[in-house]
């Protein structure tokens, strides 16, 4: 697919604003406005609506799984500029920045540059690359204003979502385009980056809306510790609509994106671009039953300079239906099949054997959710998934849920998760022509199997205050690792893993307009080269985790126009490659001057002049103490 300039992606968006602006104006919807936080009462938050943890609609507050839910005005509050900086507010996530543009991001262990145990969702679309299982985050972004909320469940979640939902799933959803209406500017720059986006959003006919946008945004170098420039800036531009009609019945949409970014980098500028096209459609059936029918096309393309360059082209179909056959169970059950062709342009140094590979993916599920009693039910749920390397793969899970008062919920989960192999595992060789001296692949690589015991407690202990605290243990017998063989080094399954840990969070209102929100994270991990397998190197191929960390925000409506946000982070150190701990504090102050004008000014790092937060020390970013003014304004 031939690459848009920049200007060109702006000037498209803002031509087809101006050929729909009549429409818009004639029908004049109202238009959403963002809540202040003195409106987000405790009983408000504690009764979010999620749908991560069950596929369906349900309090967070009587969720069974170990679930954090980013809000919209969580968001705009933090003064994040990406998805991943927002993905900082979750306490239960690992969030590493290696530079201006990529991030480590995982969780309950297992954090690298390739992370590839977490499922990362965007309005029901997978993200995640074939390539190695995981997430290239520096492609991946929304506009940050039209997120309705980030799920993040940490914990196994795979028996719904499918495999690689082995430590979480992150769910980003994004507002329905009727709730999105009139136009809405915005603009920020700072002493690291600046940017701009654009959204204009009208109806179509009697029940149904649209909204377009585009975004731009430019990222500067960094320097790594000894003063050398890491030429990682970065320059991205996106652009994409939506359409929702809402009937009593039921829902229809279509959205869709394109982007193009240049990611600088020591060995030469990263290109990557891609589209995707995503139509949904939900029909209630009956009372307590109706079904969704989704399907999407995405296409990416990435060039590493003398490294490899990639299309991916995938084509994903998801079928589901919720029905309640008696009184005592809801049923939901339904499957999924997903196409994807992958062709590879390999260098010298690095080769994917085959070069070009067609891959596909099955699978059907089934979940039983019993009241066993009025305060007490179980979930049982088993998915069976196709992959192209191990064939079927078996994933079940049990979890019990009991309400011992109104707004108390004590819950336990058994899971078996796995992550399926990816290409990485099974077709990397280096150099690209025997005899691959660095690398010879890994033809008998298997599936890393996770066996999960959760235990968790979650309630709303006054009119004030909320927590929510699970204790973990994962059990991993088989994870990646790098062996010796007479071909030269291979992947294997030669490591054996336990995590173990307690993680929590809470909220607590000091007076009306002014919340504390908290969280932390304290885990232990153990993992052991099997016996007879000597590893190459260290674990940093496995994950490179702290111990311990928390964070602490404080969010103050000083005056109805006036806000002031400030956030406390501390993570432990990492071991290898070596990081040391550290602790940033962030603040933002907010002045609404006036309905629909917004002005902010955000502080970052105040701290410290400089710190890292992951990577070799090679290639990691100092962080340096950075400011940012933002300008929203809605018509």
């Amino acid at each position: 697919m031939k690459k848009l300039p920049t200007t060109q992606l702006l000037g498209i968006v803002a031509a087809v604003g101006l050929a729909l602006s009549p429409l818009a104006a004639q029908a004049q919807p109202p238009r959403t406005q963002l809540a202040n936080l003195a409106d987000l009462s405790l009983e408000q938050l504690t009764n979010i609506t999620v749908t991560s943890a069950a596929r369906r609609e349900e309090r967070l507050a009587e969720a069974p799984a170990s679930i954090y839910v980013i809000t919209a005005d969580d968001i705009r509050r933090s003064g994040a500029t990406s998805i991943a900086e927002a993905l900082r507010l979750a306490p239960n996530l690992q969030v590493g920045r290696i530079d201006a543009s990529q991030y480590a991001v995982s969780a309950r262990g297992q954090n690298t540059t390739t992370a590839n145990k977490m499922l990362v969702m965007i309005d029901g679309r997978t993200v995640y690359t074939p390539l190695f299982s995981g997430v290239f985050w520096d492609a991946q972004d929304v506009m940050l204003e039209d997120v309705e909320r980030i799920e993040v469940i940490s914990g196994p979640a795979a028996t719904l979502w499918g495999t690689n939902g082995v430590n979480g799933v992150i769910n980003i959803t994004t507002l329905a385009a009727g709730r999105t209406q009139g136009a809405l500017l915005g603009a920020g720059a700072g002493d690291r980056e600046k940017g701009a986006a654009a959204r204009f959003g009208g109806a179509l006919g009697a029940d149904g809306h649209y909204r377009i946008y585009a975004k731009y945004f430019d990222r500067d170098s960094r320097s790594n510790s000894a003063g050398a420039t890491l030429r990682d800036d970065a320059q991205t531009a996106q652009a994409g609509f939506r359409m929702d009609w809402e009937r009593a019945s039921g829902s229809t949409t279509f959205q869709g994106d394109v982007y193009q970014g240049d990611i600088g980098n020591p060995a030469g500028t990263r290109d990557v671009s891609g589209a995707n096209i995503l139509g949904r459609w939900q029909h209630k059936t009956g009372e307590d039953s109706s079904f969704r029918l989704q399907a999407y096309y995405d296409r990416t393309q990435r060039e590493h300079p003398n490294v490899f360059g990639e299309t991916l082209d995938q084509v994903d179909i998801d079928f589901q239906y919720l029905s309640k056959p008696y009184t005592t169970h809801t049923l939901v059950w339904g499957g999924g099949y997903r196409y994807a062709r992958d062709d590879i342009r390999n260098s010298a140094t690095v080769a994917f054997l085959p070069a070009d590979k067609t891959m596909r993916w099955g699978n059907v599920f089934a979940q039983d959710e019993i009241a066993l009693a009025s305060s007490l039910k179980m979930t049982v749920a088993l998915k069976v998934e196709t992959n192209p390397y191990t064939g079927h793969e078996w994933l079940p899970n049990v979890r019990l849920a009991w309400l011992p008062a109104p707004d108390h919920l004590l819950w336990g989960a058994l899971s078996r998760a796995v992550r399926a192999p990816s290409r990485v595992d099974r077709e990397l060789f280096s150099p690209s022509r025997p005899p691959f001296t660095a690398l010879a692949g890994g033809a008998g690589f298997e599936s890393e199997v996770a066996n999960v015991v959760e235990i968790g407690y979650r309630a709303q202990i006054s009119s004030a205050a909320s927590f929510s605290i699970t204790a973990f243990h994962h059990r991993f017998p088989n994870l990646r690792n790098i062996e010796a063989s007479a071909a030269g080094p291979i992947i294997g399954n030669g490591v054996d893993g336990r995590t173990t840990g307690i993680e929590g969070w809470g909220n607590y209102w000091l007076g009306p307009g002014w919340r504390l929100a908290g969280g932390f994270v304290a885990m232990n991990q153990d993992l052991r080269v099997k016996p007879g397998l000597p590893q190459i190197g260290g674990f940093s191929s496995i994950g490179n985790d702290p111990r311990r960390s928390a964070q602490l925000r404080s969010s103050w409506d000083l005056t109805p126009r006036h806000e002031l946000d400030i956030a406390v982070r501390y993570v432990g150190r990492l071991p290898d490659p070596a990081v040391p701990g550290y602790t940033v504090a962030d603040a933002r102050f907010g002045w609404r001057i006036r309905k629909g004008l917004e002005v902010s000014l955000v502080a970052q790092n105040l701290f410290d002049r400089k710190y890292s937060e992951f990577g070799t020390l090679a290639n990691r970013a100092e962080l340096e103490r950075s400011f940012f003014v933002k300008v929203l304004w809605s018509l």
